[in-house]
């Protein structure tokens, strides 16, 4: 299992919203990610939840009153202030935005916020005039411009039955907010290119070749580089997926469109992973009018394409590190091998595709990462997330050892 803020301390802070039971998910995923979480009510929190319910959570007290008595002597919104890894307020009430932003200290989250140097998580929850009143806006803006991190809240329905932007983020969406601020840490100075998905190649107005790449593979790899304090940019082919967080997306269609969005941005990344599956043939002419079915068989001209990862891998400059991938059916690690070495790569990870469950529009996959310069990193069956952790840090490896 994938923890990111394994040994990082975590301090929660839940404030009034109607969205405070949330914060009770938010603890208890930051604890399955990994962290050891010190929950924190302020006065109004403790109208929608209880001190008890966080303490159960979390094996830690839960502190309301800033004066309370401890049980061994310290100051303790010094003391965890130190400690903390990150400050997350989640939920964020208006009147919590404020306090953050004027810098208030009435109440122990808001003293703790203020005594700590560790990153700040805001995650707003209210109703939606609220959340687009002028003063929300400003305090919030007011907080990004100190490196605050804002966890925009989603639309959908409110408590109040109305529809609108205001309802506290997804539990994960914090949480993965909260280790990138956070968590790993290790990529901080990493600039990261990674590109994802298939290309349409167009056939007519309304026809288009493709392939069954489903783009998960890359937007994993994009979102665990931006997890671990890397700057993305994801250069995607068309998806479903929502855009991972933290990442500059870039949508592209056709395999002439990433390869001008790639070459573009590939001389000032430090690394490019290249998970598309990027058609290798498009048609030599696109119909301007849909065509009409005929009598008899219809031949198209087909063309190739540019292959882009080579090409980057030819212009790479000292230092940059180019990764391929060899989605294949058979002789997988010699065909591998060998697109590695005619590509010029440092490294390609190969995965059999036809092999059930990890193949193309799959949750998981499984392969081997093939290295230029000697040996092998066999990476079994895992979720696409943790997957795409264990190719980043056999890229670690590589840089280092450049």
């Amino acid at each position: 299992m994938d923890r990111p803020l394994a040994g990082k301390t975590i301090v929660l802070g839940i404030t009034g919203s109607i969205a405070a039971y949330k914060g009770a998910e938010v603890a208890r995923r930051l604890m399955k990610a990994g962290a050891e979480v010190h929950a924190t009510l302020t006065r109004a929190g403790c109208e929608f939840i209880t001190p008890l319910t966080l303490r159960t959570l979390t094996r830690n007290p839960v502190t309301v009153d800033m004066f309370e008595a401890p049980e061994e002597w310290e100051v303790k919104h010094v003391s965890l202030a130190q400690r903390a890894s990150a400050v997350v307020v989640a939920p964020a009430s208006a009147n919590a935005i404020a306090k953050l932003a004027l810098g208030l200290a009435d109440e122990f989250i808001y003293a703790v916020a203020l005594a700590s140097r560790a990153p700040l998580v805001v995650a707003p929850a209210m109703n939606t005039n609220m959340y687009l009143h002028p003063a929300t806006r400003e305090n919030l803006d007011r907080l990004r411009a100190r490196g605050a991190v804002v966890v925009e809240p989603e639309e959908g329905e409110l408590a109040s039955g109305a529809v609108g932007q205001g309802r506290l983020a997804d539990p994960e969406a914090i949480v993965a907010a909260v280790a990138r601020a956070a968590g790993r840490g290790d990529l901080q100075e990493l600039r990261a290119l990674v590109t994802a998905g298939p290309t349409r190649e167009p056939l007519d107005p309304v026809r288009f070749i493709s392939n069954r790449s489903s783009g998960r593979m890359g937007y994993a790899l994009a979102g665990a580089a931006a997890e671990r304090g890397a700057r993305v940019t994801l250069v995607s082919g068309p998806t479903e997926l929502p855009p991972p967080r933290g990442c500059e997306v870039v949508r592209v269609t056709t395999a002439e469109e990433m390869r001008e969005a790639v070459t573009r941005r590939f001389p000032e990344c430090d690394v490019l992973i290249a998970a598309a599956a990027v058609a290798d043939y498009a048609p030599a002419r696109a119909e301007p009018t849909k065509m009409k079915r005929g009598a008899g068989p219809l031949t198209v001209e087909l063309r190739p394409t540019a292959d882009i990862v080579a090409e980057c891998a030819r212009a790479r400059r000292e230092g940059q590190i180019v990764v391929g991938f060899a989605a294949e059916t058979e002789d997988l690690l010699p065909r591998a091998r060998e697109k590695m070495k005619d590509k010029g790569l440092d490294a390609i990870v190969a995965n059999d595709v036809s092999v059930e469950g990890i193949g193309f529009e799959s949750e998981e996959n499984a392969g081997v990462m093939l290295l230029a310069k000697g040996g092998e990193v066999r990476l079994e069956k895992m979720p696409k997330p943790a997957f795409a952790h264990a190719v980043w840090e056999v890229v670690k490896e590589l840089r280092g050892a450049g």
